[in-house]
């Protein structure tokens, strides 16, 4: 258990960040909390954290500022979103690479003693994710290389920064390479949110409107795997205190295609089966994907236990919740 260290984690006002601070929080830690946002749009806001700064950490002489008397770093940063984001914002993704590559060097300069990237799975090779249902993505099939243009080719070049510093300088590293991580406090409309809260959004939309009928991006055939955020937290400090450097995956292997979750959240609404539009010019990324968990199993002893449907469960809830005290004009409240 990481308890009483001075950890900085960068990209603090995000989804998973926000989530992995809470924990860190309790385990007695001094956390200092850096994001591009506004404080008033991070997703979660922790009072106990004192050291918080709202700087842009592609600018290396901001992360040399932040690092200094720093005993562990989480990098969580990224520029992206849901498909229809990363697929037309390809520069604004790969522009992720200074804040990774300035803030090795900084950890480098001020000693810090470990260093944790958020890679994804968009770092795999996009031509072993051609058909709707495939084996789970082993860590090897990143190679050859060939990820998903723009934010998936930022994520591989990181992971190799991060693997050239910790053979060329000594920086204990850990890699963890994300499957599409779910839950509350993240966002739900405006462009960046993924599929399993655009779902919920649509749905309560289609219930408070009293509407048979949501739009759905591609033929809803195709299919990918959904880790809670929690289990995501769990398994990532997991692995941080492990001695295990190499990239590593922190998903589910619950495969299920986007049809299969729109009759999920159906039921946890309890509405009446909906009609679909399918938009087929709509972004919809590799047709399938899935984590296979054999390594992670075997390094760290452990798996997730949150069901999809119990975690669909608990993302509904927060979402309804939200647009209940919100209203349904969405996008003038969502975080980006």
């Amino acid at each position: 258990m990481i308890k009483n260290k001075k950890i900085l984690v960068v990209g603090a006002g995000g989804f998973i960040a926000g989530h992995l601070i809470k924990r860190l929080l309790e385990n007695g830690n001094s956390i200092t909390a850096t994001d591009i946002k506004p404080k008033e749009f991070w997703f979660q806001d922790f009072d106990i954290v004192t050291n918080f700064y709202s700087t842009d950490m592609k600018d290396i002489t901001n992360c040399r500022k932040v690092t200094k008397n720093i005993d562990y770093v989480f990098n969580m940063a990224c520029n992206m979103g849901g498909m229809g984001f990363i697929e037309n914002n390809k520069a604004e993704c790969m522009q992720s690479v200074l804040i990774n590559t300035n803030l090795l060097i900084s950890c480098k300069e001020n000693k810090v003693q470990r260093y944790f990237f958020s890679s994804s799975a968009c770092a795999y090779n996009t031509t072993k994710q051609q058909d709707v249902y495939i084996e789970g993505l082993k860590e090897q099939d990143a190679y050859p290389a060939d990820p998903e243009d723009g934010y998936g080719w930022e994520k591989l070049f990181s992971e190799r920064m991060c693997r050239h510093f910790m053979e060329d300088y000594g920086l204990e590293i850990r890699v963890a390479r994300y499957h599409n991580i779910y839950g509350p406090f993240g966002t739900y409309d405006g462009g960046r949110e993924k599929a399993p809260a655009a779902l919920c959004r649509k749905i309560i939309q289609a219930k408070k409107e009293k509407k048979n009928i949501i739009d759905v991006w591609g033929d809803g055939k195709q299919t990918r795997s959904f880790l809670y955020v929690d289990e995501c937290v769990e398994g990532t400090l997991r692995l941080f205190e492990s001695d295990y450097s190499d990239p590593i995956n922190i998903g589910s292997d619950e495969q299920v295609s986007i049809n299969q979750m729109i009759e999920m959240i159906e039921v946890i609404s309890g509405v009446d089966k909906l009609n679909k539009n399918y938009q087929l010019d709509k972004p919809k990324g590799v047709r399938g994907r899935s984590s296979n968990n054999d390594l992670i199993k075997k390094v760290l002893n452990w798996s997730y236990k949150m069901s999809l449907k119990d975690g669909l469960s608990k993302t509904y809830k927060w979402i309804d919740d939200e647009m209940s005290q919100k209203g349904l004009n969405l996008n003038k409240y969502t975080k980006s």
